[in-house]
């Protein structure tokens, strides 16, 4: 899949193209009906697929009091629209620039420097452009005008409720987690960079991977059971979510802590994504380190038993 960051980009060819539009944080059910219909236009007309989204979501920019907490990472996103079959992820700045621009420009620059486009598939609610000018109104108008025909998908719904990423993100904070991930069609996974800790988890016998996980959405405190894949293998992962009260200050940050049962490396500058399974137990201050290696000697135990 080719990587693009301006619609001119993508170079001179003859080939037509058909666009997914959205944000699609998560790549949830709904996201993946619009991208599977863009993918199935471009192989019926071979066209290229090419799905439009943004570096960062609009309200960075038109409104950064109300920015939601992202549930995957850029490069998530990236392999699960590659896996979809996408020819082409065309990732906009968005910008004070960009957000000024209406929904027909930005449509009319698209056409102009993509060349022919043959679809463009939307949510049947997506709004985009300055003061949310565009929609799948507009788009079926300059439709006529352009010779592209447009796909506007109503939402999927599961259990009663539309499928959307809002939903997910409170399911993911009250840590349901078997919700979360029906609605995103495959497991829930926690996704970060491995940076360096204090190494405590080291000095007790059981090192951990410290995962950067800003502004992502994150289940309720506590040590769960998950799953990792590092070098071609897979390993059991005990993983701690929370603030360390045993060992740290009651002012303590944040933290995401990854022990990889049987493991021995660094990990240090890698990518690590986690797949979350059961919760142990919640977070909670031990009287002592050593009780507190107990107790992570006995998480580790039952990491290894879970099926």
């Amino acid at each position: 899949m080719k990587v693009i960051h301006a619609a001119n980009e993508l170079g001179s060819s003859n080939r037509q193209v058909c666009l997914a539009i959205g944000v699609f944080d998560g790549v949830h059910l709904g996201h993946q009906q619009i991208i599977r219909q863009t993918v199935a236009d471009a192989r019926q007309h071979d066209a290229l697929a090419v799905v439009v989204t943004f570096d960062r979501h609009p309200s960075a920019i038109v409104a950064p009091d109300r920015v939601p907490q992202n549930i995957f990472t850029r490069s998530q996103k990236l392999r699960e629209i590659q896996a979809l079959g996408a020819d082409v992820f065309l990732e906009i700045p968005f910008d004070q620039a960009f957000s000024q621009k209406t929904g027909e420009i930005f449509i009319r620059e698209s056409a102009r420097d993509l060349g022919k486009i043959q679809s463009i598939c939307v949510g049947a609610d997506f709004v985009f452009g300055c003061k949310r000018s565009g929609n799948v109104t507009l788009l079926q108008t300059l439709g006529a005008e352009l010779y592209f025909r447009v796909h506007g998908h109503a939402a999927v719904a599961l259990d009663g409720e539309v499928v959307s990423s809002t939903r997910i993100r409170e399911a993911i904070r009250l840590g349901k987690l078997d919700a979360a991930s029906q609605m995103l069609g495959r497991p829930y996974a926690l996704c970060g960079l491995v940076i360096e800790g204090d190494k405590i988890g080291r000095q007790l016998g059981f090192p951990t991977a410290n995962l950067s996980v800003t502004n992502l959405v994150l289940p309720p405190n506590g040590v769960y059971a998950g799953w990792t894949s590092h070098g071609g293998q897979n390993y059991r992962v005990a993983l701690n979510i929370g603030v360390r009260p045993t060992v740290d200050s009651a002012a303590a940050q944040l933290r995401v802590e990854a022990h990889l049962l049987d493991f021995t490396g660094e990990l240090y500058g890698t990518e690590l994504e986690v797949q979350i399974g059961r919760k142990l137990r919640d977070e909670r201050r031990f009287a002592s380190v050593d009780e507190l290696w107990q107790q992570i000697a006995q998480d580790v135990q039952s990491v290894r038993q879970a099926g």
